[in-house]
């Protein structure tokens, strides 16, 4: 080692030094202490915290390419926006708002951006090198490669065994998850009496099985546990398309057995698949249009030539439109970036798009005249308007005039105020008076922006603490404590609807394991467990779908880009809904293992060059 070396290593050395002390000091700003601000400071914890810092970011220093301008700017710029998160998320979480002018806040983030810039390069730079270790791990461990499956049959086999791993559950549960506005649609078809505050298709769908099922059998508890089975069926199909996906793309058998035995086994995927609600449905559409896109980037020609792969983009995407209205709004932004992307083929890809839309408008325009389904109400659309009104009112009243609460009251009676709920929009926002807004709209605008210029951070806090369990992972999912429903009332968990709304009724045949997924609904057990906790924490798969994507663009994969831009923008709508709760963002369970094959085998993924 000459002189100059022994200078730069000296340097790093130092740099990482002061790195790593400064983000261990601002570790505490990140982490929730729940009212014991020595938990982590007077800890030998953070003294292992502290080593472990510096050996980190002093080899990262060491070992990858200071001159990768490109790559440290998209790191940054991730880390940047995690740390915010983070610190963001912890205040809420104990708080209930962020105060911006508190100093620790703005000297840990610029501290902690360093510390978590470094690591991401590190473990960019050791995912870009995995296949180089592949080829030097086979020389040493002779493995047999059998690219062919097996078993006979493979996807029916796959099909089968997730039906029959889930048939126990859904016996423990009979008749199914029944809720999430499941009665309300049910009710339409039973009352004929319909509007479009639901996607008709699913209404119709739901509420014909049951009244279909109920006609013959006289028994709603049928009905149910009918619809559930046709979205097992749904779901596992779903799944098994994409499994059969990652077979044909030659991923590892281990990466397909481990997917296989998640979907099988891992409790969010199972509630979901058994629970009534449309975004099940609607999410394994948007997972098989991911791969149509996906397949739509590697190999434009093939996929333009064949008329089969056209026809799966259309369905899977108009599916998709037409169980959650939330996707129309992504699918409209993604428009312009498919006609850009693939504008070597601009004519059927813009005809593919014309088709899409104009089938969305005419099957659900189609169904509301012909059902004489009559216009849902503004509120849904207003959810972040309003929670920002009735925030500032609550805990700023006086920046109101005598005139502007006189307006307010038009659209918000102070019965509808006094109910603000700062994580949950509903008990302010089903009282929301529609006929005065529809007469004069502009009016309300100018009041929201009057308010939010006098008190712009009250706005910020009511739309941050309205949607971070979406990006703060350490979130507990809790916005309905206190609401009692059918058959209990929610204490410290609401993470998922265990509930049988009528008319349906609980009637479980193994009643042990229905004890075993109503503590995982109703209760903190998942959170208990370390690591565990995490992987059903929606804020923390955001997360690893982030650092997926900003690492697919760090490697100049844009074929797999698009498809996450999907992704990111059906993420980037429910951050305007009502709360935030795990079936609004199923896609990063159901897409985890496609999202997983991409990052560790990305060369399986490649492009074809014409």
């Amino acid at each position: 080692m000459n002189e100059n070396e022994f200078k730069i290593r000296l340097k790093l050395n130092f740099i990482a030094f002061f790195i790593a002390t400064a983000g261990t000091f601002c570790f505490p700003q990140i982490i929730n202490l729940k009212g014991n601000p020595l938990a982590f400071t007077n800890s030998i914890f953070s003294v292992f915290i502290w080593l472990l810092c510096i050996y980190a970011v002093n080899l990262s220093l060491h070992t990858i390419d200071l001159h990768d301008i490109r790559g440290w700017k998209l790191a940054g710029a991730l880390s940047f926006a995690f740390t915010t998160a983070m610190l963001f998320g912890a205040r809420l979480e104990e708080a209930g708002n962020v105060d911006f002018k508190d100093w620790k806040l703005w000297i840990s983030l610029p501290a902690l951006t360093c510390l978590f810039t470094i690591l991401v390069r590190k473990f960019w730079n050791f995912l870009g090198n995995m296949g180089e270790r592949k080829e030097k791990l086979a020389q040493y461990i002779k493995v047999p490669v059998t690219l062919k499956s097996p078993v006979k049959n493979a996807d029916i086999v796959t099909f089968l065994f997730l039906i029959v791993c889930w048939l126990p559950v859904l016996l423990a549960v009979y008749p199914g998850f029944f809720v999430y506005d499941a009665q309300d649609e049910y009710l339409q078809v039973a009352s004929r009496t319909f509007t479009t505050h639901h996607p008709l298709v699913h209404v119709l769908m739901l509420g014909g099985i049951i009244c279909a099922v109920h006609k013959v059998t006289d028994s709603y508890n049928m009905g149910i546990a009918c619809y559930t089975l046709v979205q097992m069926f749904i779901v596992a199909g779903g799944f098994t398309f994409l499994l059969s996906y990652l077979r044909k793309k030659k991923t590892g058998r281990m990466l397909r057995v481990l997917s296989l035995l998640y979907f099988a086994f891992f409790p969010v995927i199972v509630m979901f698949t058994l629970c009534s609600a449309k975004d099940t449905i609607f999410t394994v559409a948007l997972l098989l249009l991911l791969l149509s896109m996906l397949e739509m980037g590697i190999d434009r020609e093939r996929f333009f030539s064949s008329g089969a792969e056209m026809a799966f983009f259309v369905l899977s995407a108009l599916t998709m439109l037409l169980f959650r209205k939330n996707g129309i709004y992504a699918f409209a932004v993604m428009i312009p970036a498919l006609l850009f992307y693939h504008k070597q083929y601009l004519k059927k890809m813009g005809t593919l798009l014309a088709v899409i839309v104009v089938s969305y408008f005419l099957i659900s325009g189609g169904l509301a005249a012909a059902l004489g389904a009559h216009e849902t109400e503004n509120q849904e659309i207003l959810t972040v308007p309003i929670q920002q009104l009735a925030r500032t009112y609550k805990f700023n009243k006086d920046v109101f005039t005598e005139e502007e609460i006189a307006v307010l009251h038009e659209i918000l009676p102070e019965e509808a105020l006094v109910l603000y709920n700062p994580k949950l929009s509903d008990p302010v926002k089903y009282r929301f008076q529609n006929g005065p807004y529809n007469a004069d709209r502009w009016k309300y605008a100018e009041l929201w922006l009057r308010i939010g210029l006098k008190k712009p951070l009250s706005y910020i806090n009511a739309w941050l603490v309205n949607s971070y369990g979406f990006w703060y992972p350490d979130t507990i999912i809790d916005v309905y404590s206190g609401n009692t429903v059918f058959t209990f009332t929610y204490e410290d968990s609401s993470y998922f609807g265990y509930e049988v709304e009528l008319p349906g009724v609980r009637a479980s045949k193994i009643p042990w394991l229905d004890e075993a997924y109503r503590r995982l609904s109703l209760e903190l057990e998942q959170a208990k467990i370390p690591i565990v906790s995490m992987f059903y924490s929606p804020g923390c798969l955001f997360w690893c779908f982030a650092f997926v994507f900003c690492y697919v663009i760090y490697r100049r994969k844009y074929h797999i880009m698009v498809p996450y831009f999907m992704v990111f923008l059906i993420w980037l709508t429910v951050l305007l809904g009502p709360t935030y709760l795990p079936r609004y963002v199923l896609i990063f369970w159901f897409g985890l293992p496609l999202f997983a094959a991409v990052m560790l085998e990305e060369e399986k993924f490649a492009q074809v060059v014409k």
